[in-house]
């Protein structure tokens, strides 16, 4: 199962109103049964129009570095035959997709439907009534790090959202994994690979045990005596 983990960035929040805000950055990572096979997706995107202080507080992209880079019209193909049929997966899917289809819209292009989109702040409000569920809240919940998300980046935040992505459905294993061999940015057929293995983790996981847990542990492993299977085994 194809799936592509997206984020974009903009320069508000209403692509209808009477200065119509646009998407700036497009980021993507692709998963083949939950698993990344190293494609990924970026684009800057010049959206034609002025770039407000508050959005440029949040990502950073000025209206001069976007000046040089291409209008979505001249993106919008390469971006479509990037996603094809796959699941989108995206937090807060309702606002990214809005956008995508008004670009889509005033190019006369169809849109894409909004069961293609699989929302993780649907699924982490779901999952954890009451609590946060912000990007920056699950990467605390789950001890992802995010320290290098000092603005928002579509690229970045997708590759963040992945590892929250596999945290909120459980951190499933794929049947088969793709040759990860591709280069980065879409296209073409990639074929399976029975040896190919998931890299290392490039920072070994943080250990969700808290101390009084383990202490509490030890205590009972203690009262076991010496046969216990814990003593035996290291």
């Amino acid at each position: 199962m194809r799936e592509i983990v997206m984020d974009t960035e903009t320069t508000g929040f209403d692509p209808f109103g009477a200065h119509p805000d646009r998407i700036v950055e497009i980021g993507g990572v692709e998963l083949w049964n939950h698993l990344p096979t190293g494609k990924t997706y970026h684009q800057y995107i010049n959206p034609e129009r002025d770039m407000p202080a508050e959005a440029f507080g949040v990502h950073g992209l000025s209206e001069e570095f976007l000046s040089d880079k291409p209008v979505f019209r001249e993106i919008a193909q390469d971006f479509i035959d990037f996603v094809g049929d796959a699941k989108l997966v995206i937090h807060n899917a309702k606002f990214d997709m809005k956008f995508l289809n008004a670009e889509f819209g005033w190019l006369n292009l169809p849109p894409l439907p909004m069961e293609q989109a699989i929302d993780t702040l649907a699924i982490a409000k779901k999952k954890f009534p009451g609590a946060q569920a912000t990007l920056d809240a699950l990467c605390r919940r789950f001890g992802i790090d995010n320290s290098a998300r000092t603005l928002h980046g579509a690229l970045l935040d997708s590759e963040i959202l992945a590892e929250v992505y596999l945290e909120l459905i459980g951190g499933k294993q794929p049947d088969f994994v793709l040759d990860a061999g591709g280069g980065a940015k879409g296209g073409g057929a990639v074929g399976a690979s029975a040896d190919w293995t998931p890299p290392p983790r490039p920072r070994p996981r943080r250990s969700l045990l808290t101390e009084a847990e383990a202490e509490a542990h030890a205590a009972f492993v203690e009262k076991l005596g010496d046969a216990a299977l814990w003593k035996k085994t290291g």
